[in-house]
């Protein structure tokens, strides 16, 4: 058995192997003898079934057995001869060619390995902005947001009808063809009207109403519902008002409104919770700028600068991913096209290949800056950033999280925050730095 193995550039490798029929054969024995310890066959007794036996019942799993071992020995001896670190080496070995040839087989292995990276003046490249300004009107109208949010329900003493912009306290009850369906009675349930929280047209049922009042509200199910047994039905509430309340917002800071404004604070001022405001809005304004505009820049500028020996089992994979995604969005007609035209399904194909291979490249640039700029991520945070995802989307946490380790989107979730950090870091640093000045002679 020839082995031979060599690296292409600093991210593939590949191995060579001429494996003859006899090395197969002689494997094939090898495995049917241990396979033969510990099989029943009748007329056998345990551990005496001959070899024989076991090759005419399993000769084709003992030659698939057989090939697989051969090939895990050349692997493991190239990699002695390629001298590689382990760590280096980025995902499985592919087998890219095993044929038959000449009674043996011919053997490939590629093997994708982390590139060498030299990011020289990476911070030259992250491109000038302006850092945002915050207006005393945006200010007020965030003060003004963040009253509305400790604002207590008063009810309202007058007797007079329920009308847009009210709260109703109220008990319900759903009926569908004159029987009470799941899920579909409340007492004692508070609801702002026009706030479109209900189904369409329950909340207008209810303007005109007034305390003690008992109403019918007939209404229909969205077609689309998430209740296959209430889709598209029409169903009947009936409906008591209990009372009507307004929000009363807090006029002035006092103590007690800037305690629940400023949770955690030993003594909580105005001052102090202007101050914060302000900070908010500049943090705000500023992630959006690096979001939308400096990111983008900076990543163009990194792509396009470095040269980098891109793993091609790694570029492969994006591309295939890239292909199979962008289906969702292709016409019926270029669909069919492509599912009966193998030559215009790979033209198709190679379209993704240079934003995969961009984003490849992206993905070491930023492994290798994270790495530099001491950017540390652990499972921990990795879980906690699921976790409130799932609360901000009104999921189970735990089946969220749970949804996201079978799909394997961890390491994803990991990099993104690693990202995220890292460039908030270098543009935060890039801010705070002194501008240089300029001076002419005169």
């Amino acid at each position: 058995m020839s082995i031979t193995a060599k690296k292409i550039d600093s991210a593939n490798a590949e191995i060579k192997s001429t494996i003859s029929a006899e090395i197969i054969d002689k494997k094939v024995n090898e495995v049917a003898k241990v396979a033969a310890k510990d099989m029943k066959v009748d007329g056998f007794r345990k551990g005496k079934v001959p070899v024989h036996v076991v090759k005419a019942r399993y000769g084709d799993k003992l030659q698939e057995d057989a090939k697989n071992e051969a090939i895990r020995e050349v692997y493991e001896e190239g990699l002695k001869e390629l001298k590689l670190d382990p760590s280096v080496i980025i995902g499985e070995p592919q087998v890219t060619k095993f044929e038959e040839k000449d009674g043996g087989y011919e053997l490939e292995i590629s093997i994708a390995m982390r590139p060498e990276i030299k990011l020289e003046g990476y911070k030259d490249l992250i491109p000038d902005f302006k850092k945002p300004s915050v207006t005393k009107e945006e200010e007020e109208k965030r003060l003004t947001e963040m009253l509305e949010s400790v604002a207590t329900l008063k009810p309202i003493k007058d007797n007079r009808a329920l009308k847009k912009g009210d709260f109703a306290l109220f008990d319900f009850e759903g009926f569908l063809n004159g029987e009470p369906f799941a899920g579909g009675k409340a007492e004692g349930y508070t609801l702002e009207i026009g706030s479109g929280q209900f189904i369409p047209g329950f909340e207008e049922g209810m303007i005109g109403m007034k305390v003690d009042e008992e109403r019918d509200i007939e209404v229909t199910f969205p077609e689309n519902y998430n209740s296959s047994d209430l889709a598209g039905k029409d169903v009947i509430f009936k409906v008591k008002l209990l009372e009507i309340q307004e929000k009363v917002v807090p006029a002035d800071l006092d103590e007690e409104v800037l305690k629940k404004l400023l949770p955690g604070e030993e003594k909580p001022t105005e001052k102090l919770l202007k101050e914060k405001i302000k900070e908010q809005l500049e943090n705000e304004k500023l992630a959006k700028l690096y979001q939308e505009e400096v990111k983008p820049r900076y990543v163009e500028a990194l792509v396009k600068k470095y040269k980098i020996d891109l793993p091609k089992n790694i570029v492969e994979q994006e591309v295939d991913m890239a292909f199979r995604n962008g289906l969702a969005s292709m016409s019926q007609e270029e669909i069919e096209k492509i599912s009966n035209d193998a030559d215009a399904a790979k033209e198709k194909r190679e379209e993704y290949r240079k934003d995969a291979e961009d984003s490849v490249k992206l993905t070491f640039i930023v492994d290798e800056l994270a790495r530099e700029e001491q950017i540390v991520v652990d499972d921990q945070e990795v879980m906690t950033a699921i976790y409130m995802e799932a609360l901000q989307t009104g999921q189970e946490p735990q089946a969220y999280i749970k949804q996201y380790e079978d799909q394997g989107l961890l390491p994803a979730v990991k990099m993104a925050i690693i990202e995220d950090k890292l460039f908030a870091k270098l543009f935060n640093e890039k801010s705070e730095a002194p501008k240089k000045s300029t001076s002419s002679k005169k």
